[in-house]
């Protein structure tokens, strides 16, 4: 069963481990430094520079939907490019220079870049793609072909 392939943040797929028996070393060290496995670090407020948002990847007989958390964006904001089966989607953003003598008593907003990288199976049907953004989810909508379509089952009749 095909199925939709995260690439690694630094974008090769060359230390993919095929077998999936054990990380590879570039999968580790990412893995390592999650938000998830080091909350008290990541909580620090270290500026890291690197913000990936969350996505969900569902499959149906039909189609593979993509559903990114990106809350606080405008749809320019958005790149969304397929190139030779990986679909990227980034945000280019600059943090906003507020020339105000106020100061910031606490600031948690961040604003930076992202990449998010994702390599397509074959059965999608690239020249369908159609992609929208409604209450801070961006959602892309991927095709399946029709030969990658599941067909109902039937009953052969025996002559």
């Amino acid at each position: 069963m095909s199925t939709l392939v995260n690439v690694p943040k630094n974008g090769s797929l060359a230390n993919v481990n095929s077998q999936n028996n054990f990380p590879s070393w570039s999968n580790w060290i990412d893995n390592f430094l999650n938000d998830d496995q080091m909350p008290l670090l990541n909580s620090l407020n270290f500026n890291r520079g690197i913000t990936l948002p969350k996505v969900n990847i569902l499959e149906t007989a039909d189609a593979y939907a993509v559903q990114m958390a990106v809350p606080g964006l405008k749809k320019t904001d958005f790149h969304i490019d397929l190139e030779e089966q990986l679909l990227s989607i980034s945000a280019d953003l600059q943090e906003e220079q507020n020339s105000s003598d106020a100061q910031y008593t606490r600031r948690e907003f961040g604003y930076s870049s992202f990449k998010r990288t994702f390599s397509l199976p074959e059965t999608v049907n690239d020249d369908q793609i159609k992609a929208n953004y409604n209450d801070g989810i961006l959602s892309i909508h991927l095709p399946k072909k029709e030969e990658a379509k599941r067909k109902p089952a039937k009953t052969i009749k025996i002559s």
